[in-house]
């Protein structure tokens, strides 16, 4: 999950806000429209407002997520992408548990998946990414998911056989006559400090949003509109090195409105 509001992300009110979905093959599905807008980016020009769509669905054999953001940089010229972008990504997951009917748990791990992400966006932005995929079961999380990806990037600054770690997850906090959701990613790109093929340089993104569950709280519905921030740091953004010619990592906050349908 490389988001640049964005995260996810990941998937966390989604999931937590599933809506069913009739018959064997489709169990739930969920959409939603987030808009955010930060200061201080870091490679992009620095005040950026984004719109955000989101999927989620689980079905007979796996889960899928689905997002695109479209990134305005509130009338400045990106370099590379003009005065606004997209980016996006699909991550669709196996279940070997539902593949095979077996309950696949063991310590706090409920299920093992095959995890996979294809990332896309701007000029040559693009990347595979697959690997072994595990939801866990931890006390007070609404879901807790643990992938490892091997992954391979496209285009200028091209990587092979890297691996990155990417948790995501959710915790509800009742707070008055409503809830407060804290979601979000890690996208740990471990071990590629010296890549064979160049400049794809190791990198930690951090996305958590915290949102108040403002639908509840206007008897407006649950988990259906939230207002809150998302905090995003990105050490060597893009997995462009950090120096002191040319600064990549990145820590700002956003505003945000998101509302679920």
């Amino acid at each position: 999950m490389k988001r640049t509001c964005t995260s996810l992300m990941l998937a966390g009110s989604m999931l937590a806000g599933g809506q069913a979905v009739a018959g064997d093959l489709f169990q739930w599905q969920n959409n939603s429209l987030t808009y955010l807008y930060g200061k201080d980016f870091q490679v992009n020009p620095r005040i950026q407002q984004t719109v955000t769509f989101e999927h989620a669905d689980a079905w007979k054999y796996g889960d899928n997520f689905f997002f695109i953001d479209k990134i305005f940089y509130n009338g400045k010229e990106d370099d590379f992408a003009g005065k606004n972008t997209h980016y996006g990504e699909f991550s669709p997951r196996l279940s070997f548990g539902k593949i095979f009917d077996q309950k696949l748990a063991f310590g706090p791990v409920k299920d093992v998946l095959l995890a996979m992400t294809y990332e896309f966006g701007e000029n040559d932005t693009e990347a595979y990414l697959i690997g072994p995929g595990f939801d866990l079961d931890i006390p007070g999380f609404d879901y807790f998911q643990l992938n490892f990806y091997n992954r391979n990037t496209e285009g200028s600054r091209p990587g092979d056989d890297i691996w990155q770690i990417t948790p995501a997850w959710a915790y509800t906090i009742p707070v008055g006559d409503s809830n407060i959701l804290i979601d979000g990613f890690i996208d740990w790109v471990v071990d590629n400090d010296v890549n064979r093929r160049g400049e794809y340089h190791a990198n930690l993104h951090i996305v958590p949003q915290i949102k108040y569950d403002l639908g509840k709280a206007l008897n407006l519905g649950e988990k259906q509109l939230y207002v809150g921030v998302e905090y995003d740091y990105w050490k060597n953004k893009y997995g462009i090195e950090d120096s002191s010619g040319f600064k990549t990592d990145q820590s700002t906050t956003s505003f945000l409105v998101k509302v679920h349908f």
